[in-house]
């Protein structure tokens, strides 16, 4: 293999030293009957140009959310991305960039690295960010751990409203330690009391705001509730664009603050790569996973900036470190701040008002249609809706008609039968008055 830099001379002193005649000989477990190069149905080789027609028929046979009105929505959210993050983040230096090992030679990483964690921490209304992790759910995940470090406690509440997959995700975390994660059940009506599940051995209560099913609550007490059991409140956001609009979590006691960020400046990319937001109270920012960059002076005065905190298990003892994440989301990270800046704080409000404005109308819309009920009192830019009918069909049916119509629950929560007739819709500013009208109008028709 070209990319192996061994030599015919390596290889040999290799299994010379293991004490094997050849390297054939290592897979002598191998039966006779198991083909060594298995035949695919593939052809041997074919022209590039041969080659990029199939994968573009390929490739036609999907539906891009791009290419008709798609109200997807389930921690997945279209949003327009200016040009000019594009065009910035594919300059040299921040396209081939990565970590910055030696921090007095990458200092235009590490700027903007700061300036992101600046805004991340002003959104969240949090005191200090990190400088990112991999998604909203690994995010969510670390803030469990970090919670349970902080208050020395093994219970993990979860909210029925947090996304399964962030749900899932945790879970899966704590899978192999002394812990306890109790899940509680989704409910689309609002009546979860996560209150009464805390007691004197919870680390954390974990909540999402907007929720799973896009209602929007205030945390206070919780968050008061959580504080007086000496637990702490750790909230999820998967759709950082509504903290334009709505109020922070850290003005309502939150004590960790884990995002989703790919919203801004990021494309929908069939799937990734996401962005994960972390921030927190500064008295613990010593148990936060991932890095900190912070501010500095050189010994001649000018300003320069520095990884303040790094305490990942390659910089530390892994007993001592706060997180097994080896990188952060740089150039998702470098996405986000550019979008974010071009924005600022009056254009992210302008940005969340049309995003609201757009599911009000079209929730108004949806509601008129015979047997639809809207069942989210208060949203942001999503809401439930019960159908008279099973919501799997009516969204592939939808799709046939070239409408990305919404994500059934029944899809995510495939456990609970009550949610089979239950549809998530998103609405962002990427909507027309035309694509909320023919959605209602083709729904309708369906539905008939």
């Amino acid at each position: 293999m070209r990319y192996l830099p061994h030599t015919p001379a390596d290889r040999r002193a290799m299994l010379a030293a293991i004490g094997v005649p050849s390297v054939d000989s290592l897979y002598r477990d191998v039966p006779a009957s198991v083909p060594q190069k298995p035949r695919f149905d593939l052809p041997d080789h074919q022209s590039e140009l041969a080659v990029e027609r199939a994968l573009t028929a390929l490739a036609e046979k999907n539906v891009a959310a791009g290419a008709v009105p798609s109200f997807l929505g389930a921690g997945a959210y279209r949003h327009h991305v200016p040009a000019a993050v594009d065009h910035l983040i594919q300059r040299g230096e921040f396209l081939t960039s990565y970590t910055p090992y030696q921090p007095e030679v990458s200092q235009g990483t590490l700027q903007y690295l700061y300036e992101f964690q600046t805004l991340v921490a002003d959104l969240f209304g949090m005191e200090i960010a990190n400088a990112s992790m991999y998604d909203g759910a690994t995010a969510t995940a670390e803030a469990a751990l970090m919670a349970r470090r902080v208050t020395r406690r093994n219970r993990i509440v979860l909210s029925g409203g947090l996304h399964p997959q962030y749900r899932d995700v945790t879970t899966t975390s704590f899978k192999h330690l002394e812990a306890s994660v109790v899940a509680l059940p989704p409910d689309p009506s609002g009546g979860e009391r996560a209150v009464d599940a805390i007691d004197g051995e919870t680390a954390c209560v974990v909540v999402q705001y907007p929720d799973m099913f896009g209602r929007i609550a205030d945390l206070t007490a919780l968050a008061s509730a959580c504080h007086a059991k000496g637990a702490l409140l750790v909230v999820a956001v998967s759709e950082v664009v509504a903290l334009g609009l709505i109020e922070p979590p850290g003005a309502m006691g939150a004590d960790i603050v884990a995002a989703e960020g790919r919203s801004l400046g990021n494309a929908l990319n069939f799937g990734g790569p996401y962005l994960g937001l972390f921030a927190t109270r500064e008295r613990f920012v010593r148990q936060m996973p991932g890095r900190v960059v912070g501010e500095t002076v050189d010994v001649d005065g000018r300003r320069g900036w520095v990884l303040t905190l790094s305490t990942r298990e390659q910089h530390i003892r892994r007993e001592k470190a706060t997180s097994n994440i080896c990188t952060n989301s740089g150039l998702c990270a470098l996405a986000f701040t550019i979008h974010a800046a071009l924005l600022g704080a009056d254009g992210l409000a302008r940005l969340a008002a049309l995003n609201h404005a757009h599911a009000v109308r079209l929730a108004e819309r949806l509601a008129r249609i015979a047997g639809v009920r809207v069942v989210t009192e208060a949203f942001f830019n999503e809401f439930t809706v019960v159908l008279p009918k099973p919501a799997v069909p009516v969204v592939e049916a939808l799709a046939a008609r070239g409408v990305l119509g919404g994500v059934p629950l029944a899809r995510l929560y495939p456990e609970v039968p009550s949610f089979a007739d239950r549809l998530l819709v998103a609405a962002t500013e990427t909507n027309t008055e035309a694509d909320m009208d023919r959605f209602a109008a083709l729904l309708a028709e369906v539905l008939q």
